[in-house]
């Protein structure tokens, strides 16, 4: 599938069928994910793999959605603080840029496999720090929900490229 093709394809999927993601394409859509590129090549992220039961209710106190209750896993994609770079010229840190490259490789391998995404950001990031305990430095970045569509591929609305584009 070419480029063009398979980002026309991503959409935001709000409704999933109980249907298990296998290991294989779990691994392939990781892998895409950590062959993103990232600020210095600090690779400031990790991945949190929620599939169990008791994994995805903690999650779903933290983001309780009825759609977003019926994806079978959730990645949520977190920032390693300690390890992001930082711009020495203004002091702007880039963590969560990189993480947001991987996570968009994440939901395009997703698209590339027959499974649906939606990027979630609307979440109790406290609540989250708080019922997993991660890593003292580490903050999630986004919620990215995973399984088989049970939904058809929705029209993008998106700008004309003139309205986004200036040659300077």
């Amino acid at each position: 599938m070419d480029f063009l093709h398979l980002v026309s394809r991503r959409y935001s999927v709000r409704e999933y069928l109980q249907k298990p993601v296998s290991n294989d394409d779990l691994e392939y859509i990781l892998n895409c994910a950590r062959l993103a590129p990232s600020a210095v090549n600090r690779q400031p992220w990790h991945f949190y793999i929620c599939k169990t039961t008791e994994s995805l209710q903690k999650l779903h106190q933290c983001y309780d959605r009825p759609w977003f209750n019926t994806a079978p896993m959730v990645i949520i994609a977190c920032v390693s603080h300690s390890e992001e770079w930082i711009r020495q010229s203004d002091g702007r840190a880039h963590g969560i840029v990189d993480v947001s490259i991987a996570v968009e490789h994440i939901c395009l391998a997703a698209t590339e496999r027959g499974l649906g995404t939606c990027w979630v950001c609307n979440f109790d990031s406290n609540k989250i720090m708080t019922l997993f305990d991660f890593p003292q430095g580490t903050a999630p970045v986004a919620l990215i929900p995973l399984g088989y569509p049970n939904t058809n591929i929705t029209e993008k609305n998106r700008k004309e490229l003139s309205e986004i584009t200036t040659i300077i």
